[in-house]
């Protein structure tokens, strides 16, 4: 739904298949949940939205900044904890085509289980912004494809036709127990999923220290569909 690396100009590494990397000084497009079929009840208008707002602000800036503190020990650790519940929900579907997001501020990095997955005929995607408060285009992406920087200096297929993704993963910078998602504020996925033809299945991807008591969802936004992190998943609501 809806993704930034810290780090100079000047140690950017260069777009391609061979990098492992991007690096980019300001917020991503946030990846949200989408607006699918949920069983429960509308959330009512808050009437104290700016309050709520601003905790959220200040509640991602915290978030993001103790996710890219994690030790390279940890990292690892909860990294392959993470990879085998995702590799365990992705398997469980016949040869999909996968949204997903090129990682960066510590997020989750699921490039190497998806690289794998493409040889058991798994299809992948990249988002692309193709203008401001507009449903994000996915392009195919495999190993070797051209690539550019996009928005926020994310690495993106240069060229190539829309495609719908039967899955989308979003990483998580928070996430509560009802699995509504706290994403970087810019509201992309929400649009993009509601004007795909299909409903795809959205799963959010994060590191447990991610949790909240809850996120103070508001009437617009929803539930992700399956909330994996290196303790939790795969699991539907």
């Amino acid at each position: 739904m809806g993704h930034p690396f810290t780090g100079s100009e000047s140690n950017r590494p260069p777009v391609g298949p061979e990098s492992t990397e991007a690096r980019a000084d300001t917020p991503p497009p946030c990846l949200t949940h989408d607006p699918g079929p949920d069983h429960r009840p509308p959330l009512a208008a808050d009437p104290d939205w700016p309050a709520v707002r601003l905790w959220r602000k200040e509640t991602r800036a915290r978030l993001i900044e103790q996710r890219c503190l994690i030790s390279s020990g940890d990292r690892a650790a909860w990294s392959a904890g993470i990879t085998e519940r995702l590799n365990r929900l992705l398997s469980s579907h016949a040869k999909p085509l996968i949204g997903f997001y090129w990682p960066f501020r510590g997020e989750y990095d699921a490039r190497a289980i998806l690289a794998g997955l493409r040889d058991r005929g798994v299809r992948l995607a990249l988002p692309v912004v193709v203008a401001k408060a507009e449903p994000l285009q996915f392009r195919a992406w495999w190993p070797g494809v051209a690539m550019t920087r996009g928005v926020w200096d994310i690495p993106i297929p240069a060229v190539g036709d829309p495609v719908s993704p039967d899955i989308l993963l979003a990483p998580l910078v928070g996430f509560d127990s009802g699995h509504y998602r706290l994403g970087y504020g810019g509201g992309f996925y929400d649009r993009t999923v509601a004007a795909l033809p299909i409903k795809p299945l959205c799963i959010g991807v994060g590191f447990a220290l991610s949790r909240l008591a809850s996120i103070r969802p508001q009437a617009h936004d929803v539930p992700m569909d399956v909330v994996i992190t290196e303790t939790d998943g795969p699991e539907h609501p």
